[in-house]
């Protein structure tokens, strides 16, 4: 199917400087009045010079800030291709070499960074076969930074290039023979690059743009199913949810353990006061009998924990058990363990037993160790910053999966009024929020209700406050203007 983009992916592919500016003045102006609006041509100006026979200039052509001079170095974000000889064009976006004014606004905002690189996981997994073929840095102000030195030995016909603009490169598309790939990287960055500068695809361009988007956006915040859980715990048995309040982590772990497992298994709660007694097993007072002779009082005994107790049960048959441990980090769960972590070992090349204090009873007594079918799988809040840090000896021992807020299920189960505010919201976050606060965002299911009455409700006696205990922490204090503007929205419903 022809795309708008098709004659700069001819430019791309042949890397041909025959007329290299006027294809690619041609190429550029294809886009307005198709694809953008015409209003979008003067967001950027071509550079495009023509440097055949140059032993020092590299050949390029660039979109950028029309603010630049027409000639000599020039500021700002741009998006540039690079032709070599024998190969097609490097795609990239760049940083001018004046600096990053006056696109500084953006660039130094974490939702710039965050796309490219969620772009470039896209373009690799969809394209790169089993190869690297994207690349984008972690931060595009960072211009002391170089490319890094593993894609400059793997892309040594792109050297020159790396050599004279390597530290303001911050992200790259190495095309492949499949044109398909090249599309969806120049979609994806023109597509970021003039939403920048306030113009979004036309009507006609929309739906194929909200799929490109939605591709690359899929690995920003990666959607996980009930299925993935599970397999998970079948190939590594210690599973930990995390994400943001509200994503329904307890939810899917409930639902695994009635659904995959037959409800062979059960659900704790850790809390600030959960021991290792609690867990694993201590002695516990017990009331003594009546012997007849009047003599009563208490005594103590070893009691099982909720550990013992799943491996008891577990024990029982070869099927599966599941122990749901919910808010795994409302307890140290270092603490909690002791020196039962060293039985969490999921592919452990022998059998791993450890000697307990007491005896316990059949079938372990003195001596625990783990069944292979006794699967744990813990829910986490991210968000909750006041409660124990899981630690690196314990997160070794298990895997990790992020659960994020759901578009899907908000259209599913919310009115429109309830899906504008949770894109905004997450629009806000994406854009605004670093990389630890991102992981606060609020879950879809403050954002769920069948009709604007009931969604007004919600939003208002359950997400506002929740925000406002963030603003009070100064959990989003590098954003928080953003977040008191978007609260005032929500009050003025």
């Amino acid at each position: 199917m022809p795309s708008i983009f098709d004659p700069l992916v001819e430019i791309i592919h042949s890397g041909a400087l025959d007329s290299w500016k006027k294809k690619n003045e041609d190429a550029l102006k294809g886009l307005f009045g198709s694809r953008y609006e015409k209003r979008a041509q003067n967001a950027v100006a071509l550079r495009a010079p023509d440097m055949r026979g140059s032993d020092t200039g590299i050949p390029y052509a660039a979109y950028i800030h029309p603010s630049n001079a027409d000639a000599g170095v020039f500021g700002g974000m741009c998006f540039a291709i690079f032709p070599v000889e024998g190969g097609p064009c490097l795609v990239a976006m760049v940083v001018g070499t004046q600096g990053l004014a006056p696109d500084e606004a953006f660039l130094g905002r974490p939702g710039h960074a965050r796309k490219m690189q969620a772009i470039s996981t896209w373009l690799n997994q969809k394209y790169g076969a089993g190869e690297q073929v994207a690349w984008a840095k972690q931060d595009p102000t960072r211009v002391d930074i170089d490319v890094p030195q593993s894609i400059q030995r793997e892309w040594t016909a792109y050297q020159r290039v790396f050599n004279k603009y390597g530290r303001y490169t911050y992200a790259l598309y190495k095309p492949t023979n499949d044109r398909a790939g090249t599309v969806a990287a120049l979609s994806a960055m023109l597509d970021v690059m003039f939403e920048e500068r306030g113009y979004t695809p036309l009507k006609g361009y929309e739906e194929g743009a909200g799929v490109t988007q939605s591709a690359w956006f899929s690995h920003l915040m990666p959607k996980i199913d009930n299925n993935q859980v599970v397999e998970l715990l079948r190939s590594r048995r210690f599973v930990i949810l995390q994400g943001p309040p509200g994503t329904g982590k307890t939810r899917m772990a409930r639902l695994v353990l009635v659904n995959e497992y037959g409800c062979h298994g059960q659900s704790v709660q850790f809390h600030p006061n959960t021991t290792y007694e609690n867990f694993v097993g201590g002695l516990a007072p017990l009331q003594n009998e009546d012997n007849g002779a009047g003599v009563l009082g208490f005594r103590f005994a070893p009691k099982r924990g909720f550990l013992l107790e799943a491996v008891a049960r577990a024990a029982e048959s070869e099927r599966p058990y599941l122990l749901h441990i919910d808010e795994i980090n409302r307890a140290d769960l270092g603490k909690i363990l002791g020196e039962a972590i060293y039985l969490f070992e999921a592919n452990s090349e022998s059998r791993r037993e450890i000697d307990l204090p007491y005896d316990f009873g059949a079938p372990f007594h003195h001596r625990l160790s783990l069944p292979n079918n006794l699967h744990v799988l813990g829910t986490m809040n991210s968000a909750d910053r006041s409660i124990a840090i899981v630690d690196v000896a314990v997160r070794r021992r298990f895997a990790f999966l992020s659960l994020w807020p759901s578009l899907d299920v908000v259209v599913e189960h919310g009115c429109q009024l309830s899906q504008r505010a949770f894109k905004e919201l997450l629009s806000i976050f994406v854009e605004h929020a670093p990389d630890e606060a991102l992981a606060l965002v609020p879950g879809h299911s403050y954002f769920l209700g069948h009709d604007e009455k009931q969604a007004r409700v919600n939003l208002r006696t359950s997400l506002v406050p929740l925000l406002e205990e963030y603003l009070a922490q100064g959990y989003v204090s590098g954003f928080a203007e953003s977040i008191r503007g978007y609260m005032q929205w929500l009050e003025s419903l």
